[in-house]
């Protein structure tokens, strides 16, 4: 039985998120982020997958969120399970991951933005 999302305790919901992206970043995001800094070519691609996770979660019109990324990670998770991703259990050479790999590594990269300040204007 689903209860509807006004009804879960909040705690609830941070912690399911917070379990996400931390899974996610264990698995993928600190391993890929370090080697995408290491790779450009990682890197550029790992941008524009950002760009896209952007774009779908509509990330010019309202801020991202947390909740956001998560959902879209286990999104991206269950459609690839669907059609028989499965993932790696070796480490990752990160100069060959699959669109999957690296859409989850975008996430990651988005999350870790979360946490960074704006830039702000120089004072007056």
């Amino acid at each position: 039985m689903r209860v509807p999302s006004n009804q879960v305790p909040a705690s609830t919901a941070v912690d399911a998120t917070r379990t996400t992206l931390v899974g996610l970043a264990n698995a993928v995001g600190l391993d890929g982020l370090a080697a995408a800094n290491q790779l450009p070519g990682l890197l550029a691609v790992v941008d524009q997958h950002a760009a896209a996770v952007r774009d779908s979660l509509h990330g010019d019109q309202r801020p991202l969120t947390a909740a956001a990324l998560a959902g879209y990670a286990e999104g991206v998770r269950a459609a690839a399970d669907e059609h028989g991703w499965q993932p790696p259990t070796d480490p990752i050479d990160w100069s060959e991951a699959d669109w999957v790999l690296v859409r989850l590594l975008a996430v990651c990269a988005l999350t870790a933005a979360l946490d960074t300040p704006a830039p702000q204007p120089p004072p007056l």
